[in-house]
């Protein structure tokens, strides 16, 4: 439940554009893996599993969840921060640090970038995080998301692209080996990239709706885009986001902490 930052300088984002296939001619590699299937109704339940809609066919679910049963489930794995609570889990030299103090996200003050900087750091970090992404796999989840891709914007300078692209691929490459799909979260101005470079199969993005960016998602994924989109923040009603030919088929609106069902504050709802 995150929006990504939007803030690439403008020729780095020509470099990405000219990297892109064309409209209409997306290319995915499925790398022998099932991608979600097309138009499929998502739930995304990180804020707490729960039986899904009849309807639904995707499930989004944290890695510490059993997949759902009988969807499309994909696992949620945070790959370039820690996790609220899990901090104690990495090395503190693996930890982004300014003055000798943590870099937390300042939208997210429970989680610490991760150091990407250096080959020997990339390599410990796969080593703490490729057991998550086989413990997907082994529980049953078809496909897994990685969060936080462009956690070097917000490194103040500590990190670059360079250092985050070659940790993704080394994520999708450990993804792919143990039979699940890989997903790209959010990032948008950085999917062609992601996918050409690092091998993403798939997204799944917040709100591209509300901030007018589905096209740079499908332009490159084509109808294997999830969209999640928060009440809080609709750009227009829920019929006109769901008739708008830009929006991706497989989309949900939800209550922007993910609640379970039966919560006074539960909202999702499907086009």
């Amino acid at each position: 439940m995150r929006r990504t930052t939007a803030a690439a300088a403008a020729s780095v984002v020509m470099l990405l554009v000219a990297g892109c296939s064309a409209a209409g001619d997306p290319r995915v590699d499925t790398a022998d893996v099932a991608l979600p299937p097309a138009g499929g109704a998502p739930d995304y339940q990180l804020g707490g599993a729960y039986e899904p809609d009849d309807a639904v066919a995707i499930v989004g679910r944290d890695r510490t969840a059993a997949p759902a049963a009988g969807r499309y489930s994909i696992c949620y794995v945070n790959g370039f921060q820690t996790q609220p609570g899990e901090r104690e889990l990495w090395d503190p030299d693996l930890l982004v640090s300014i003055d000798g103090e943590p870099l937390i996200d300042p939208e997210w003050p429970d989680e610490v970038l991760v150091d990407t900087s250096t080959q020997a750091r990339r390599d410990r970090i796969l080593d703490l995080v490729a057991p998550w992404i086989r413990g997907c796999a082994d529980d049953g989840f078809d496909a897994v998301e990685f969060d936080n891709l462009d956690s070097f914007t917000r490194s103040q300078g500590r990190l670059d692209l360079d250092g985050n692209l070659a940790l993704a691929t080394a994520y999708v490459e450990t993804a792919h080996a143990a039979g699940l799909a890989a997903g790209q979260k959010n990032a948008a101005e950085y999917a062609p990239l992601l996918h050409d470079e690092a091998g993403f199969d798939f997204a799944v993005v917040e709100e591209c709706a509300a901030y007018a960016e589905c096209g740079e998602y499908t332009r490159v994924y084509g109808d294997a885009v999830i969209d999640i989109e928060y009440t809080d923040n609709l750009p227009r009603g829920w019929g006109e986001v769901c008739a708008d030919s830009a929006t991706p088929a497989s989309v949900v609106l939800r209550d922007r902490d993910l609640s379970v069902e039966g919560d006074a504050e539960h909202v999702e709802m499907h086009c």
